[in-house]
């Protein structure tokens, strides 16, 4: 069935039929009341257009619950994401019931507005609110200083880790130091008090060592844990270095590195596209000595951890870790559910955290990419203020659920998720890069993945940054641009040796043996 043949049977259908059936599958009932209010006649009707199906239980019932206290119907339509802004603007001209607003990431908002599918919000309205939400969600929605739009839910990426894996690792490391602090006191003690003739002092494990209670350790080992998280690269490094893993462990860092959501936040600090909002194209820097050096550090990496392009994907490396294959990982809000999961199923045996994206180095640092899916008012719907108090409604009052009916994470503060993790996540949204808006890079992710992936495979860091540059900047400009080359300095000091993994549990096993 067409969508503008849907839609007409839609209306047909008593206008609230889908709005009914979606909380139906939800295993929701509807009281008589509810019905009345969904079926009365003389209310206005409004149109929604979404495309991920995983949000269509939820959105019904938030149609009905809004129902019961406006005179206002809202039909949630499920739609195809195939060229989704055409078929809004096809809808909007032609059909009898265009969607008076929609969900649309924010990378296509200058395209729709432009188009005059998308209405700026009133500021006076926006300024009432516009403080719950992190500085990535107001940048998302915002296009040559308007409002378009009102955030809904994001994405991002951060770093997982096993937390069972640094647990152990810590605790080795507290008792190989308590050991050796009480073995240098045991030995104090002796020549302090020289044992007369024919007396032998008392060596006995109880005399020289004091077993700590679970709860003090455990509080020592939380805290070393929190030491040990990495707060940069060369911290990751360090722990592979120092770490005698388990013989399941294949990877201490492995990652799907020909996924550009997944590596971007090497390069993200240092990378402006279109500026803050990402609607400018004036302010552009691709080519810049801080993101060539973040870059040469990225492909310092393969030497080290050696993942194969060919082989590495994000669910593989999410089921490596569920497996225990793998301490740290780059992942998006969704390992979450998938872990909590594989919990429940008996399918993920180890506990688990989610820290920030570590930074290069002290100086170098990192910030990771979001898209922020926003709800934005068809600018050819008769019902603005209708649809406008709907999407106020949906964004900033009926989001207690969200995370649970549909696992996407609210794009604004203040739900409590009851899980310290997807916190996490909301952290590291509030300081990300805000997908750009500009139709003239709408292709720069698709290069900027392949140029990140030539790079790791050993393409010149320098040349190849230029070239992307120039080739987006021709893009941006309207007529061919050259670079000027930027001359690097001579390493002052000796570039670390990187050993790969396999070496270094190799050398381990070898000091093992030896003693």
């Amino acid at each position: 069935m067409g969508l503008k043949q849907r839609l007409f049977t839609m209306a047909a259908i008593v206008c609230g039929a889908a709005a009914i059936a979606a909380v139906g599958l939800s295993g929701m009932t509807i009281s008589r009341e509810q019905e009345e209010t969904v079926f009365t006649k003389n209310k206005d009707t409004l149109y929604f257009w979404y495309t991920d199906e995983a949000l269509t239980d939820y959105l019904g019932s938030a149609a009905v619950a809004y129902g019961e206290n406006h005179d206002v119907r809202v039909i949630p339509a499920l739609t195809s994401g195939l060229e989704y802004l055409e078929e809004i603007n096809k809808a909007s001209i032609r059909s009898e019931n265009p969607p008076d607003l929609y969900i649309i990431s924010n990378d296509s908002l200058e395209k729709a507005f432009l188009a005059g599918l998308a209405s700026s919000v009133e500021e006076e309205s926006w300024g009432e609110i516009k403080e719950e939400y992190p500085d990535a969600a107001r940048l998302a929605v915002t296009y040559k200083n308007k409002t378009i739009g009102y955030p809904f839910y994001f994405e991002t990426s951060s770093l997982l880790y096993n937390r069972t894996y640094l647990e152990e690792f810590a605790k080795s490391q507290i008792e190989a130091e308590r050991d050796a602090a009480e073995g240098e006191a045991a030995m104090a003690g002796l020549e302090e008090n020289e044992p007369e003739d024919g007396d032998m002092p008392d060596t006995s494990e109880g005399a020289v060592q004091e077993e700590w209670a679970d709860e003090e350790l455990q509080a020592l080992v939380d805290e070393r844990v929190k030491e040990i998280l990495p707060s940069t690269i060369d911290d990751i490094l360090g722990f592979a270095n120092e770490y005698n893993s388990p013989e399941q462990v294949e990877a201490v860092f492995k990652w799907d590195v020909t996924d550009i959501f997944y590596n971007y936040f090497f390069a993200g600090n240092y990378m402006i596209v279109g500026g803050a909002a990402g609607d400018n194209t004036a302010n552009m820097n691709i080519y810049n000595k801080d993101a060539i050096e973040c870059l040469k550090v990225y492909q310092a990496l393969n030497q080290f951890f050696s993942i194969d392009t060919k082989e590495i994907s994000y669910d593989k490396a999410l089921n490596d870790f569920m497996e225990g294959k793998i301490v740290y990982t780059v992942a998006t809000t969704d390992a979450v559910a998938k872990l909590e999961e594989a919990k429940k199923n008996g399918d993920f045996s180890y506990e688990y955290g989610i820290a920030p994206v570590p930074d290069i180095n002290e100086e170098l640092l990192t910030r990771s990419l979001s898209v922020t899916n926003c709800i934005v008012v068809n600018g050819y719907s008769e019902k603005q203020d209708e649809a406008e108090d709907f999407a106020r409604f949906l964004t900033c009052e009926y989001t207690d659920t969200l995370y649970s009916r549909t696992g996407k994470v609210a794009a604004r503060y203040g739900v409590d998720y009851g899980d310290l993790n997807l916190q996490e996540f909301v952290n590291e949204y509030e300081i990300s890069v805000p997908m750009p808006k500009m139709v003239e890079t709408s292709n720069f992710w698709v290069e900027l993945e392949v140029a990140f992936s030539q790079i790791w495979d050993g393409a010149n860091v320098n040349d190849r940054l230029r070239s992307l540059s120039e080739k987006i900047m021709t893009q941006v400009t309207g007529e061919p641009y050259t670079e000027t080359v930027i001359e690097e300095e001579e390493e002052a000091v000796q570039e670390m040796e990187y050993l790969d993994e396999e070496e270094l549990r190799r050398e381990a096993q070898e000091g093992e043996d030896g003693q």
